[in-house]
């Protein structure tokens, strides 16, 4: 029988207490990943869009990583931004960690999101290896 599986990296540990959320859940082939955004471990937000897309693939990444998967995994991204006039340098910094064989995309438009300094948030879903 197959259960699903927990993905919290090390360093998430805090947010899995007191938000009570995983990074990501693994079941069969397939892995959610939670919102990923631009913070550190130490909860310090990224200055900037650029930096906190930045940091926010480097989480997502990081999540992969630990569920046995990459980036070239992904089959569909969902993105929250506080400002669609941004997505032009964030789709640059997305090339950089998705260069080729692009997943599905949505990009939504939001008043904000959980911290009020965030300016992004990427969730996605991929494939396990």
């Amino acid at each position: 029988m197959i259960k699903k599986q927990l993905i919290n990296p090390k360093g998430s540990e805090q947010i899995y207490q007191s938000m009570q959320f995983s990074q990501a859940i693994k079941y069969n082939n397939t892995i959610w990943i939670s919102g990923q955004v631009g913070i550190d471990e130490n909860f310090k937000v990224g200055k900037g869009i650029e930096e906190q897309t930045q940091m926010a693939f480097q989480n997502l990444e990081k999540v992969l990583n630990e569920a046995g998967s990459g980036m070239e995994d992904i089959i569909e991204l969902v993105t929250y931004h506080t400002s669609m006039k941004e997505i032009g340098r964030f789709s640059k910094i997305k090339t950089k960690f998705i260069p080729k064989n692009y997943p599905a995309w949505t990009a939504v438009g939001v008043t904000e999101l959980v911290l009020p300094d965030l300016l992004v948030e990427i969730r996605a879903t991929a494939i396990g290896k």
